[in-house]
């Protein structure tokens, strides 16, 4: 601004400084439909395949090889895993210091988590019939799931983050109540149906 110019008043000075810092804050965070449609649609297709193949009491409602849910919601989940990860760390090229030593620990916590469940996991599905097997499985992921992002909500004081976790640890509880089939059914809709919508808005609620 040179002598010439009159000052700015006190309102077009907010809203330059509103502009700038929801400029600065779409730089720095990364689009959470990009983090979470990915998985709320692998979770919504993965675990609509096991219903149809491990139904309630049994019941197959489209026949198809026994590996083949496993793998398609394995699948799901590697694709929206990268999906996220390449998000999250062009985002945090965005960020040093304290926020970017948060986000590292916070990205291998959920490796390390899930790494050792499987470990453990594997141990135990083989000595299970199918159903309880896969129950065993979904419940037990499903809820780390949930326990992570209220963790991830707690670190970044993000309340969304923490109530979605929320979300998903109780339908996943209501899913393992409910037993084989159901939890299936349960954790496709109401679990991959909340991380879209919880996507959605949270993109509407970011700055403009």
């Amino acid at each position: 601004m040179t002598e010439d110019q009159p000052p700015l008043d006190p309102a077009e000075s907010l809203r330059i400084i509103q502009r700038e810092r929801a400029a600065t804050v779409r730089r720095i965070m990364p689009d959470p439909r990009l983090l979470l449609w990915p998985w709320g649609v692998a979770w919504l297709l993965g675990f609509t395949v096991f219903f149809l193949r491990y139904g309630p009491d049994d019941r197959v409602y489209v026949a198809m090889p026994r590996w083949l849910p496993s793998v398609v919601l394995l699948a799901l989940m590697f694709a929206a895993g990268l999906i996220s990860g390449i998000v999250g760390a062009r985002a945090s090229r965005q960020v040093t210091g304290l926020t970017a030593r948060q986000g590292t620990m916070y990205g291998l916590t959920w490796a390390f988590a899930f790494s050792g469940m499987i470990t453990v996991l594997s141990r135990l599905g083989d000595q299970l019939p199918d159903g309880l097997a896969n129950l065993i499985w979904a419940g037990s992921l499903t809820g780390l799931t949930g326990a992570l992002h209220m963790a991830g909500g707690a670190v970044w004081n993000d309340r969304s983050m923490f109530f979605l976790g929320a979300f998903l640890s109780v339908v996943n509880a209501v899913g393992v109540i409910l037993g084989p089939g159901w939890h299936a059914l349960v954790v496709a809709v109401l679990g991959g149906g909340g991380m879209l919508v919880a996507g959605l808005v949270s993109w509407l609620r970011m700055p403009r």
